[in-house]
């Protein structure tokens, strides 16, 4: 009698969760139908304005016309940077949360936003390069070397690098390179009128030679990052007992440092540092699936491109026939977003 009632219990527990697990799928099938929708959205709404119809002739046979030529050359290659820009940030924006334990933290805490914008600010001033294929490299050399910087001040003595040493050492890192920054392009206004255009953050003129070039940065990135949902998940319960159940911490940490540096580094260095999506989007996820990071990754990396891709469609249509960089519009959004966040006695679990 016994064996059958803790059969039944068994059961009893087992048919929520996986009921609940089933509506969590359900729902990322939605995010990505959305997703797909924002997409088409984006190749079909801009400053130029095209019909539906033509839009999706010229979409599957590029007849060579004008409309064509926006569409092939200029939509769909600043939507697809849309959507890489969109993975990165939102997956380095989830990591960073659940690797630092802190709910207002987005990926720049590390440094490598600054580290991206240093690399731009040397490119400029000092090497006279003003094309964004050009500094795209030293974008990305900026934040990779951030990264390490950051690191190696971080694990320096006789500790292990933890989340607030990697904080703290994010901090002091990024307080030096905005002052070399501001130095710099205070005594070249050449450098600064262009290097305030990039500063904004905008996914125009992006084309396929600046999309190419990341995109293998951001690929292993994406990797790194969904190969670390187990050991996030055993860490979320402190690092002794992730000892015991056989994770490293120290060794989670640098895979997740790196995860990010490729995300964020291919993110900024091919549109600038974007404000707010690394931070909002993991929130949005939590609110939908909680703390769980096998679903908490997975909803960032969808959810985060609809959020960008969706503001970049808002800031080509609210003031034709001039726009609105993306950067601007996600700030827009994200800074209420932030405001709420401190203002709520109890965080969203991580």
């Amino acid at each position: 009698m016994s064996v059958a009632t803790d059969l039944r219990s068994q059961q009893g527990v087992e048919r929520p969760r996986t009921s609940t697990q089933a509506l969590r799928g359900l729902a990322l099938i939605v995010a990505f139908a959305a997703l797909g929708l924002i997409v088409l959205l984006s190749v079909w709404l801009g400053s130029k304005s095209i019909p539906f119809t033509a839009t999706w002739d010229v979409l599957w046979h590029n007849d060579g016309s004008y409309d064509a030529l926006v569409i092939h050359d200029y939509r769909i290659p600043r939507t697809l940077v849309g959507l890489v820009v969109g993975v990165s940030l939102g997956l380095a924006g989830a990591l960073m949360q659940a690797l630092t334990r802190n709910p207002l933290a987005d990926p720049g805490l590390l440094g490598v936003t600054m580290g991206a914008s240093t690399g731009v600010v040397i490119s400029l001033a000092f090497l006279g390069i003003s094309s964004v294929l050009g500094y795209v490299w030293f974008a990305f050399a900026g934040a990779a070397l951030a990264s390490v910087v950051v690191y190696t001040l971080g694990s320096s003595g006789k500790r292990n690098a933890t989340p607030e040493r990697l904080v703290l050492a994010g901090a002091a890192v990024t307080a030096v390179m905005f002052a070399f920054n501001t130095a710099v392009l205070l005594m070249d206004p050449k450098a600064f009128n262009e290097f305030r255009f990039w500063q904004v953050g905008s996914l125009a003129g992006r084309y396929y030679d600046v999309l190419l070039p990341v995109l293998p940065f951001a690929a292993a990135g994406v990797v790194l990052a969904l190969l670390l949902i187990r050991p996030l998940n055993v860490l979320a319960m402190g690092d002794e007992l992730g000892r015991a159940l056989g994770t490293h911490p120290a060794f989670v940490r640098v895979i997740g440092a790196v995860s990010i540096t490729l995300l964020c580094g291919a993110a900024t260095a091919a549109a600038g540092p974007i404000a707010f999506v690394g931070l909002a989007v993991p929130h949005m996820a939590r609110l939908l699936v909680g703390p769980d990071q096998r679903w908490v990754l997975p909803f960032s990396l969808v959810l985060a491109p609809i959020l960008l891709v969706g503001s970049d469609i808002v800031g080509r249509v609210i003031a034709p026939p001039e726009e609105v960089q993306v950067g601007i519009v996600t700030a827009a959004i994200g800074v209420p977003v932030f405001i709420a966040l401190c203002r709520r006695r109890k965080p969203a679990g991580l």
